[in-house]
């Protein structure tokens, strides 16, 4: 180890730049009437999603760090609480890059009765917000862009994922110099997504992505369009993805359905198999109300104010792999 990698990664500018944008984070939600809540980090359930991976502390019986408090935070809106956000610390094994680190830090809110695209509109309007508190760009000046999942892909990648098979996905990708093993259909946007999407995104420019392909559903609930979408959108900052969200499913038996076929994937896939949050379906068979829902990277929105391009530049100290 060298003797210099105590030191942290982040600069005094970047932790004063941090404590700015957190602070400019609780003026939003003050200012909306959101209430600031706090969830267990340690769970006897793991993420279910079979492309997130769970971090188990090992402590004798099944316990595993959040990936995100999704879960424990419906159960308090099925409770009563009403609009809520959570700023805090959450952990996804594997996790490494320039953009990623297996600790990070998320915030996640939800409101009642507001659609979501209206809330991808407040994801907007919250990165405009929070940072003037921490940066001297002007994201009030960045236009926004709105497409579909599928007008997206027409127009970045000349097809029709809803209509495209594999063979016609990996062929778009062979087209464009992207070489992989053979995917399943979902793997393949993913892939085609990050590789040649996100890349030619416009800069300077807020990028608002929705209304997904059925399969990439996850927790958002699914319109009987044809073909029938999921009511979920994803912004993105320039070429960066910051947020994530859904109108959220409320239909317990559904949600099960969910989880015991992403069961089955890891099971096929040869993954430790996870535990369902039982505590999470009885919340949604009591009633969680009508709701949308957004995680945002908050060092991700650092990263874009502050202009840097590694992770490891705007957290005190990145993963240390001592």
């Amino acid at each position: 180890m060298n003797r210099s990698d105590w030191r942290p990664g982040a600069s005094r500018q970047a932790l004063e730049s941090r404590a700015n944008l957190l602070a400019g984070i609780r003026e939003f939600f003050r200012e909306k009437g959101v209430m600031e809540v706090e969830t267990p980090v340690l769970s006897c359930a793991c993420n279910s999603d079979p492309n997130i991976n769970s971090i188990s502390t090992d402590s004798g019986r099944p316990r595993f760090l959040r990936t995100s408090p999704e879960y424990p935070m419906k159960r308090l809106l099925a409770s009563g609480s009403g609009d809520i956000y959570e700023l805090g610390r959450v952990f996804r094994k594997g996790e490494q890059g320039r953009s990623h680190n297996p600790e990070f830090t998320m915030a996640e809110w939800y409101r009642l009765g507001m659609d979501y695209l209206s809330l991808a509109d407040e994801v907007v309007e919250f990165i405009r917000f929070c940072g003037k508190c921490c940066s001297e760009l002007d994201f009030h000046a960045w236009p926004v862009n709105r497409l579909t999942y599928r007008e997206l892909f027409l127009e970045y990648a000349g097809i029709d994922v809803f209509l495209a098979n594999e063979m016609e996905l990996a062929a778009v990708a062979a087209e464009r110099g992207i070489v992989s093993m053979p995917l399943e259909h979902e793997e393949w946007l993913d892939l085609l997504m990050a590789q040649l999407i996100q890349p030619a995104l416009p800069g300077e420019t807020f990028t608002i992505v929705h209304d997904y392909p059925a399969e990439q559903a996850a927790l958002s609930r699914i319109r009987e369009d044809d073909p029938p979408v999921a009511e979920r959108f994803e912004v993105f900052a320039g070429q960066q993805e910051l947020a994530n969200g859904y109108q959220e499913l409320t239909d317990a038996a559904e949600q099960r359905r969910r989880f015991e076929k992403e069961q089955r994937l890891q099971n096929i896939r040869g993954d430790d198999e996870t535990l369902l949050d039982e505590n999470l379906l009885a919340a949604l068979e009591y009633g969680m109300p009508e709701c949308s829902g957004v995680a945002l990277g908050v060092d991700r929105l650092l990263m874009l104010c502050l202009n840097v391009d590694d992770i490891g530049m705007v957290l005190s100290f990145p993963y240390d792999r001592a």
